[in-house]
């Protein structure tokens, strides 16, 4: 037996995917790489994770030092490469920090090392923190934003723009009442960018296509850890990049957030996690939050 089969006991192969041998939505307390290897290959249709910081919030978890964070982070993504399907999509939440008052640039060096992977760099999604924290510094303002680095295998991916859409607004009903001609047809910028708009297409339409930027307020709750994004974050992904069903990993699941979205949408999830400390609070987490589900379901069901 070699180790994948002494730790899961029984693997086939499906014709459109992969039947896990491991369990699904299921926490995995270890270090990511060492995990991984036992995946087989092309099992997983969306990553999404925040890893930790370089050098930041030691006293909460393990940080990685700023010079080491490159080198230390692509045999991860060389196996997270391995294990994506070939249509999914790896969204990676990520932000460098400052040091003596000036950016560090390991976030770039990783994309473009990445990119050397033969990773596609697709779109880079801002999160705008809604309630940042306030401070002070003498040459640069409070931090209000993190990247959203969103990489796939190939250009065709698995993509729901519709699962994301947002509503008109009551803007829409004012400007659409009377449209003039210019209106009907397709406007081109002034300013020569060719870019343009024809406003009559949007009539009819209560919903419309977001924007990459993506409002969402941080995690206020108490989660007993430093760094835990917002449900909606992970959530927000989920919805784009699978339909339900489909098994989401986050290797670096911390306390469980990206867990507690695939509850929500009808995902499976796979977490892996390092710390015990972080591990424990992820299943009691889930444990909650699946039962508040189940509540919330319930109460809908009788309702109707």
């Amino acid at each position: 037996m070699d180790s994948f089969e002494r730790q899961f006991p029984l693997l086939s192969q499906g014709k459109n995917s992969p039947k896990f041998a491991f369990e699904l939505d299921t926490i995995i307390q270890g270090d990511c790489l060492d995990i991984m290897k036992a995946f087989p290959d092309d099992c997983i249709d969306l990553i999404v994770t925040s890893p930790p910081y370089a050098n930041n919030r030691k006293k909460s978890y393990q940080g990685v030092p700023i010079e080491q964070y490159v080198e230390w982070f692509l045999p991860i993504s060389e196996q997270l490469k391995r294990i994506l399907k070939p249509e999914g999509s790896f969204v990676l939440d990520i932000k460098e920090r400052a040091v003596n008052g000036e950016r560090q640039t390991y976030v770039l060096e990783l994309i473009l090392g990445l990119k050397k992977q033969g990773w596609l760099w697709i779109e880079e999604y801002i999160w705008h923190k809604k309630n940042c924290y306030p401070g002070k510094w003498p040459n640069r303002f409070r931090d209000a934003w993190e990247r959203c680095l969103h990489f796939t295998k190939q250009k065709r991916f698995e993509m729901f723009q519709q699962a994301v859409m947002v509503p008109m607004g009551s803007w829409a009903q004012k400007r659409l009442e009377k449209l003039s001609d210019t209106d009907r047809i397709r406007d081109e910028s002034r300013s020569l960018s060719g870019f343009g708009k024809n406003v009559s297409h949007w009539l009819g339409k209560k919903y419309v296509y977001p924007t990459n930027v993506l409002h969402l307020a941080t995690e206020c709750s108490n989660r007993n850890h430093s760094a835990a994004f917002p449900i909606s974050l992970p959530a927000w992904f989920i919805k784009l990049f699978t339909e339900e069903g489909s098994v989401v990993l986050d290797p670096f699941i911390g306390s469980g957030t990206t867990a507690l979205a695939c509850i929500e949408l009808n995902r499976h999830y796979i977490g892996i996690e390092l710390m015990g400390n972080y591990y424990k609070l992820a299943r009691e987490a889930i444990t909650a939050h699946r039962q508040l589900v189940a509540v919330v379901r319930e109460g809908k069901s009788e309702y109707r």
